[in-house]
């Protein structure tokens, strides 16, 4: 596929419809996010496997490391390439592509600076972070070499993705985790199959291969940068005239743009941070549970069930990304119309993926999870409900960048403090309730009020056509509903002539599910014309080559 005419470049933005760009866009990202994903989730067959009794530990160690990772990361890049991604957009709407060049090579200036101070911190403080766990302080001090240069990467995919240039950001994804999980593969069989090492050093090394792949993705992206260093060079001589606009005034407009990021973008990641630190403490008093019980328990929903789910939930980060900078587009030419025809157009894409995708999930959690981590009834019931959660923590995800493409991240920022809030104060009785279960059902709830919030406020301001809506709404819900009967009994009667428990039986009965699954809802879908909707005129042509009246 030629990323230059699939994708479009900015010398021909103007003769491209805002939903073609999203749909362009999006599964540029889409592809990027969800095979990253994919390879992040497959690693852990081989993975667990050589980590053997070791294996739920080591899960659980990945996880606490990998949340406190998530937060500094978020802080060092301070919320800038979303910030860039938006005001690259901004500048290159008013044709002052001179300007948006100079804000990049500012952002980098403060990549390096947060790069550094975040990796030293990271180092200083691994052991007050540690939530009194000696083994996490390794695992946090790997992953601060990440940290030292992943911000630099991140300036670079905003900056391209505001020229609506998205196939770098995800080619780069994929790119950064083939070489991590190459890597973290290579030196877990090391260590843990050839020299019979520890399990701690074999998850330290997993992280540090963070930075490998990082390495990888810096690659790619110096890469398309020259390719498209030409074409930039042309944008710049043919806008404005470049603005006298002072570096200080540049960085200070980036911080002052990025400083909701930071918080808007971390939701999720603080969500998590808070179950790492509360779910032991609260499991400890409401009921006899062994620490090993409890490090068990945090790695099924904490590890297992959300390296699962967040495939899912990376379709809605590859929509997020793209429409960023288009709606930052239309809020700079003072196009009212135009942005709430994008909000109304990323809401019904987000259903027509996500609800399907999770509906999907939860019919196949079982074979799912036995594939990665082999047969676990406590690990399948998790996972299943988790698929569920996702729907509305995928929301999250689009609703608050949409927000920020629209700038009010004031309101966004109120919105999330009243979830977490809200998720503090369901903690406790929620984990009384449903023990392992008790996070993902908190984060549930208070995700759901966040996207009232959200959906409310898009409603008060552009009067959006829920009306218009509702059709393809209901038409979504109810074929994934059937998608979801049909696969799940297809499950339920291959169980009954095949093991469940066996990893290779639930392999044949996953592919088997997917392929039911995914076909009757795009039968559906492409019948009573829902895809006509969705994308287009493309749906007349897969029904011409299916067949399909």
């Amino acid at each position: 596929m030629n990323e230059e005419h699939t994708n479009g470049s900015p010398l021909a933005a103007d003769n491209k419809d805002a939903r073609e760009k999203m749909l362009s866009g999006s599964a540029w990202m889409t592809v990027g996010s969800i095979t990253s994903r994919i390879l992040g989730a497959i690693y852990v067959i081989p993975w667990v496997t050589w980590f053997d009794a070791y294996s739920n530990e080591a899960n659980a160690l990945y996880a606490q490391g990998y949340n406190i990772y998530n937060i500094f990361l978020t802080i060092a890049t301070a919320g800038l390439p979303s910030a860039i991604s938006k005001m690259v957009a901004h500048y290159n709407g008013l044709n002052e592509y001179g300007v948006s060049r100079r804000l990049y090579y500012s952002s980098m200036y403060v990549a390096l600076a947060m790069g550094i101070v975040c990796a030293i911190v990271m180092m200083a403080w691994a052991p007050g972070l540690s939530n009194h766990d000696p083994n996490v302080v390794p695992v946090i001090r790997s992953l601060a070499w990440a940290v030292l240069i992943i911000p630099a990467l991140a300036m670079s995919r905003g900056f391209l993705q505001g020229y609506n240039w998205m196939a770098p950001s995800g080619i780069s994804q994929f790119v950064e985790q083939v070489f991590r999980v190459v890597y973290m593969l290579g030196a877990t069989y090391l260590i843990m199959k050839i020299q019979k090492g520890s399990w701690v050093d074999a998850v330290t090394q997993s992280t540090f291969a963070a930075f490998i792949g990082a390495l990888g993705a810096g690659a790619v992206l110096a890469w398309f940068w020259l390719r498209h260093r030409r074409e930039m060079n042309e944008l710049v001589n043919r806008g404005k005239p470049n603005r006298s606009v002072s570096t200080l005034s540049l960085i200070g407009k980036m911080v002052y743009q990025s400083i909701p990021f930071i918080v808007i973008e971390s939701g999720v990641a603080i969500f998590m941070l808070i179950d790492q630190y509360t779910f032991p403490w609260i499991l400890f008093r409401v009921g006899q549970f062994t620490r090993y019980q409890e490090t068990v328990l945090y790695a099924l929903f904490a590890f297992n069930a959300n390296k699962l789910y967040t495939i899912i939930i990376s379709l809605a980060s590859a929509m997020a990304a793209t429409v960023i900078p288009l709606l930052a587009t239309a809020r700079a030419q003072n196009d009212q119309l135009g942005m709430r025809k994008q909000i109304e157009n990323v809401l019904q894409l987000f259903y027509f993926i996500m609800i399907p995708s999770s509906l999907g999930l939860a019919a196949v959690a079982q074979q799912m999870y036995t594939v990665f981590y082999r047969y676990d009834h406590a690990g399948i019931v998790i996972l299943e409900f988790a698929a569920f959660v996702a729907i509305p923590m995928g929301l999250y995800t689009v609703a608050a960048a949409m927000m920020q493409g629209i700038s009010e991240n004031r309101r966004m920022m109120k919105f999330l403090g009243i979830g977490i809030v809200i998720k503090l104060a369901l903690q406790y009785p929620c984990i009384l309730l449903l023990q392992g279960m008790g996070p993902l059902l908190s984060t549930c709830l208070s995700m759901f009020v966040i996207d009232y919030l959200i959906l409310h406020s898009f409603n008060m301001e552009f009067g959006l056509h829920f009306n218009q809506m509702a059709k393809a709404t209901n038409q979504i819900l109810c074929f994934s509903l059937i998608m979801y009967a049909v696969t799940k009994a297809v499950m339920v009667l291959l169980g009954h002539f095949i093991s469940p428990y066996g990893r290779f039986t639930a392999f044949f009965a996953l592919l088997l599910g997917v392929a039911i699954g995914a076909s009757v809802f795009a039968y559906l879908a492409l019948k009573y014309r829902l895809a006509d909707r969705i994308i287009g005129p493309r749906s007349a042509t897969l029904r011409q080559k299916l067949r399909i009246s």
